[in-house]
């Protein structure tokens, strides 16, 4: 009799083990699935902060070139085509297809 419960207790520790395992990996609100996409999530978030900081490094570059008033100036005529007063605006255009 006992040597038939000890062969049961060695077969139900492997099982119990392998759905233990499974109930990790799968089943779990920390498991390695849930873990995985929110690595994956990090990463992602990661570089797009990365991005955001050399946009914003970028901006503060150009906002301290245009805190002076001449640099102003030559900005706002070469982006946006502003003129003084009786003064001619010639636009040169670059035929790129070559």
């Amino acid at each position: 009799m006992k040597l038939k419960l000890l062969r049961n207790k060695k077969n139900i520790l492997p099982l119990v083990l392998f759905i233990f395992v499974i109930w990790v990996l799968f089943f779990d609100a920390n498991s390695y699935l849930y873990q995985r996409e929110h690595d994956n999530e990090i990463k992602k978030l990661e570089k797009s902060i990365e991005f955001y900081q050399k946009e914003i490094e970028k901006n503060r570059k150009t906002i301290d070139d245009l805190s002076i008033q001449k640099n102003l100036n030559n900005y706002a005529r070469e982006k946006y085509h502003y003129k003084k007063k009786e003064e001619y605006l010639y636009l040169i255009e670059y035929d790129t297809i070559n």
